[in-house]
């Protein structure tokens, strides 16, 4: 199978968060807070224990849940790649 040329992959941010039980969590956040179709366009990908993948489109909607969430979830950087969230 061909692999999609670059202006048609989806573009993704990366996340690098703070709090407890981060996995249960974060989906419990935006589920409640975006809905299933909300989820589904967010797209969130696990990197790391506390780093997650999300659209670009869809940032500042993630960062909405988790403020509106009762679990403490702090995002403490975005950043295009992982090379600069890591350092």
């Amino acid at each position: 199978m061909k692999s999609l040329i670059p202006s048609h992959r989806e573009k993704k941010r990366y996340l690098l968060l703070s709090g407890k039980n981060l996995k249960k969590s974060v989906r419990f956040a935006m589920k409640d807070f975006l809905g299933t179709l909300g989820l589904s366009e967010t797209s969130p990908i696990w990197i790391s224990e506390n780093i997650l993948s999300v659209n670009r489109n869809s940032v500042d909607k993630v960062k909405a849940s988790f403020a509106v969430s009762k679990e403490k979830i702090d995002v403490l950087k975005v950043s295009g790649t992982l090379r600069s969230l890591r350092n």
